[in-house]
């Protein structure tokens, strides 16, 4: 029998048409659970099962499907994002270990995203934040994770900056490694990125985020921030157990961006 400890539940929730249902395609497809990924607006998306689902390409009731990374079993949940189903969203956050808050780049904190957010509140889900759509036009990430602070009161822990925007948008930098993550084709099949160095003139946005990061993360540690603030750098993996601590006990919510549907910034 599989070992319950590394079972997660996971929830995707979101306002209308942020992407969730995307998103947990690329996230099966990534974790070789399906080999195709099939499209929201084709009627083929893996959760989206139900016949008005496929025909309106929205999501109706909640589905869950499972997939493994790492050795562990998540149990993704993909939840409506309209209004009139809300309440699947609510059943669902009962029985979720985590969450992952998805934000259009272009539309950010909507009516339904505040609500769902107020109910993961509620229900003490840790999560984490996508921008999704960044490719868009209007898109802003920055913009984005001022309305989550300013709008939903919570505090965005940034991962990852975008290189680019809108239809130049070309993948993130992951501040941790301070590596860019780059997707060269406009197709962007989700193996098809290259891990390189970040172009020189971010450089300075790079380190002024990076800071913020470390700074906020090191809070759940006193040693740590004590070595930090004489001066010694933490490595990787000391930050990572901040951040997680800090992420379980819902001080920050660990804040990546990307575009779903041409499956760039999922990888991380």
């Amino acid at each position: 029998m599989a070992d319950i400890s590394k079972y997660r539940n996971i929830g995707i929730f979101a306002h209308v048409d942020a992407g969730k249902t995307t998103i947990t395609e690329r996230i099966l497809k990534l974790t070789g659970t399906i080999h195709k990924t099939g499209e929201v607006h084709d009627g083929e998306a893996t959760t989206d099962f139900m016949e008005q689902e496929a025909e309106r390409g929205i999501t109706i009731q909640s589905a869950a499907i499972s997939c493994t990374w790492d050795d562990h079993r998540f149990n993704i949940i993909d939840t409506p994002g309209h209004v009139d189903f809300t309440i699947e969203v609510y059943r669902s956050l009962k029985v979720l270990d985590g969450g992952i808050g998805v934000f259009c780049g272009s539309g950010g904190v909507e009516p339904q995203s505040d609500t769902n957010w107020r109910y993961a509140n509620e229900s003490e889900v840790a999560r984490i934040i996508f921008v999704n759509k960044l490719d868009r036009i209007g898109a802003d990430f920055y913009k984005v994770v001022e309305q989550v602070e300013k709008v939903l009161g919570a505090n965005p822990l940034v991962m990852v900056l975008p290189i680019g925007i809108e239809d130049e948008f070309v993948g993130c930098v992951d501040l941790l490694t301070r590596k860019a993550w780059l997707w060269k084709n406009e197709t962007g099949d989700t193996t098809d990125y290259v891990i390189e160095e970040p172009s020189a003139d971010m450089a300075d946005l790079i380190e002024e985020w990076r800071e913020k990061l470390i700074e906020t993360a090191l809070e759940q540690d006193d040693d740590l921030m004590e070595k930090y603030l004489d001066g010694e750098e933490p490595s990787i993996d000391e930050i990572k157990s901040c951040v997680r601590k800090g992420t379980i006990a819902l001080d920050f919510f660990p804040t990546y961006c990307g575009a779903a549907f041409k499956n760039k910034g999922i990888q991380n």
